[in-house]
């Protein structure tokens, strides 16, 4: 599913607005996938908390937005613009990819949440569409 520059432009317009407040999405995003999809929490196993508010939880949903900026600064190249997160997720951590469809859809919930007029169904369209593209680069090197 390939991005239109229409598209484009409505991530990167929607992301301007998702930046300041990355590290709190970040972590109600990963928050409610280990809540709601608690196969998700055997990657985490390691962590001595994962209760909302807890350091790990924090620290680990600011990667991931870290890893989305990288993504929206990449855009046109999400393979090659992903693989060395690719690569450490898929050899080293060996994530299940499907993973990263639930945590897409959790992030599309939050920003429902904090940014519910922002989220047009166009602009919700198109930045499902670039989650979904992100998802596919992680999972490129499984194939």
């Amino acid at each position: 599913m390939s991005l239109s520059d229409k598209d484009k432009r409505l991530v990167k317009a929607l992301w301007a607005k998702v930046a300041p407040k990355a590290e709190v999405i970040g972590h109600d995003a990963l928050y409610r996938m280990l809540s709601v999809y608690p196969q998700t929490k055997t990657y985490f196993s390691h962590w001595p908390d994962i209760s909302s508010g807890s350091a790990p939880v924090k620290n680990h949903g600011k990667k991931i937005m870290g890893g989305l900026a990288e993504a929206v600064a990449k855009i046109d190249d999400l393979v090659g613009g992903l693989l060395t997160l690719s690569e450490l997720h898929a050899f080293q951590m060996r994530v299940d990819p499907n993973n990263y469809k639930i945590l897409t859809h959790c992030i599309l919930v939050v920003l429902a949440v904090y940014f519910p007029e922002d989220l047009s169904p166009e602009v919700h369209l198109a930045f499902e569409k670039f989650l979904t593209n992100v998802a596919l680069a992680m999972s490129d090197k499984y194939r």
